[in-house]
């Protein structure tokens, strides 16, 4: 949130806080779209879309290199891949938490 230029430094009361917030975490959650989980969305992810979008989005590719194979000089295009975990504050030592 700190990132975001339009977040407040302060809400002047805690109903300024909610009216700020309801509409930002929508937008969070449902519109932006994260580098960390493949430019997915945590809805996409939390409800299981993320692997179809991916899909679709690789067709897309595969049309896009078929159709135009001299824009692509490196190498065919891939989608990104979807990370098997994600966190937030990542733990030092991970295994111990898994048990």
């Amino acid at each position: 949130m700190k990132y975001r230029p339009e977040f407040p430094d302060r809400f002047g009361c805690l109903q300024d806080g909610r009216a700020f917030s309801h509409p930002f975490f929508s937008w969070y959650n449902e519109v932006h779209r994260h580098s960390g989980i493949g430019m997915m969305t945590p809805q996409m992810v939390h409800y299981g879309t993320a692997e179809k979008v991916r899909d679709l989005r690789q067709s897309v590719l595969d049309k896009a290199y078929i159709t135009h194979p001299e824009r692509f000089v490196h190498s065919t295009p891939k989608a990104l891949e979807l990370p098997t975990q994600v966190w937030i504050n990542k733990p030092k030592n991970s295994d111990e938490n898994t048990r």
